[in-house]
């Protein structure tokens, strides 16, 4: 009972064995780079083991593979460039190890911060490639390399990476991640379209909101046209004010010479 699972086991280690070298002959003068052998070797197709002559061959990195973060920038029309970092220092937050500082651009006028890393570190020895950063960033600044071959024999110039080597362009995150790249393109997309609508709903009901406060100006504008109609001929009856108004200063004038004579004739 026991030695018969030993042979089972051993039938199936010396299967691999044959079939690796079999397969070996299917590909005699093949490197195992190129793409088409390399996915038959690495399909349900292949058979027995086989081995990647590393560095001159290397096997293709899946898009889920992740190692140092890099910040990513926009290409503009005009051959400038746009951090999509606003150094909010969310990734610095929330990274377990720690390892990952940021110096914040201020206005030189101002003093006042802007949106915008002056310098980004990473000390890649530290990082744990956990990918928390690119997860948590709210402006998809920082993303995960498929980059692995960082070593070097002095860590203190070579392993800590500074915001010039760190920044790559959208274009080499679209190469590394093009399925990753049109998702995130076309939700991006789509929350652009939101913000869009919403603007033009806010203009519309600006627009509606003047457009009532204009309707009862003119509704006003014909009402207070007959009242003005009316009172017109106003002007006409001026004339028979000012008789009254002289005929009074007659009568008190009279009076007046009627009071003095009355005067002079008592005295005399």
């Amino acid at each position: 009972m026991y030695g018969l699972g030993i042979i089972r086991g051993m039938g199936i280690t010396l299967k691999h064995f044959v079939d690796t070298y079999l397969d070996d002959l299917r590909f005699v003068g093949k490197r195992y780079y190129d793409s088409g052998s390399l996915k038959v070797r690495q399909g349900p197709k292949g058979a027995g083991a086989f081995t990647v002559q590393y560095p001159e061959e290397k096997l293709p990195m899946p898009e889920r593979f992740r190692f140092v973060p890099f910040l990513l920038f926009e290409e503009n029309d005009d051959g400038t460039t746009q951090d999509r970092c606003t150094s909010c220092g969310i990734c610095s937050k929330v990274c377990p190890p720690q390892c990952i500082w940021i110096e914040r651009t201020k206005d030189p006028v101002t003093k006042r911060p802007v949106p915008e890393p002056k310098d980004f570190h990473i000390d890649i020895d530290i990082c744990m490639n956990c990918g928390y950063c690119a997860e948590f960033c709210p402006f998809d600044a920082i993303k995960m390399d498929h980059d692995y071959e960082l070593s070097s024999y002095d860590r203190t110039s070579a392993h800590i990476f500074n915001k010039e080597r760190l920044s790559k362009p959208v274009s080499y995150y679209a190469s590394i991640r093009p399925n990753f790249f049109l998702a995130e393109e076309k939700v991006r997309a789509e929350e652009n379209k939101k913000k869009a609508k919403q603007a033009a709903a806010k203009e519309k009901a600006k627009g509606g909101g003047k457009a009532k406060a204009a309707a009862p100006a003119k509704a006003a504008a014909p009402a207070a046209a007959p009242a003005a109609t009316a009172t017109a001929p106003a002007p006409a009856a001026a004339p028979a004010a000012e008789d009254d108004a002289a005929a009074k200063k007659r009568a008190l004038a009279e009076k007046r010479k009627a009071m003095i004579a009355a005067r002079k004739a008592k005295k005399g």
